[in-house]
């Protein structure tokens, strides 16, 4: 199974609903595929202008190092020279804080992940496995 632009912008509009629930700040919601390339982006008006790039960040770390960016902040504090020189190796590409998670099907397959940056990192990853379920999917943050 992939993961189809249907379900990247039905699980955009989970997290973003689960953001207004929430009254959360405003969010940039980024899905990648397994390869890391974008399969959907939105950022609601208001983001400031990294958002989406902070959201990437989340995704690509979770996909790069295969661990929810929850996984990957505990290891960037046990083990911080590690991740700074993996950081280096994907060109700073990678935001070690929780709010990217990785993406799979009922049977654990990996189709991609979903970063989202704006309000506080336990809340864009609360949203974040918010439009995961509403997408009929399991997300995994580490």
């Amino acid at each position: 199974m992939t993961l189809t632009l249907d379900q990247a912008q039905t699980l955009i509009r989970g997290a973003l609903d689960e953001a207004g629930r929430r009254s959360l700040k405003p969010l940039a919601v980024v899905v990648l595929d397994p390869r890391g390339a974008i399969k959907a982006l939105a950022s609601q008006d208001g983001t400031s202008l990294a958002r989406e790039k902070i959201a990437y960040g989340k995704a690509y770390g979770a996909l790069a190092m295969g661990l929810g960016s929850r996984a990957l902040h505990r290891r960037a504090e046990e083990q911080p020279y590690f991740v700074q020189a993996v950081n280096g190796l994907v060109g700073g590409a990678l935001v070690p804080v929780p709010g990217g998670v990785l993406v799979r099907d009922a049977s654990g397959a990996l189709l991609g992940a979903v970063g989202i940056s704006g309000d506080t990192s336990d809340n864009d990853e609360a949203a974040a496995l918010a439009g995961i379920a509403a997408a009929g999917l399991s997300g995994e943050t580490g």
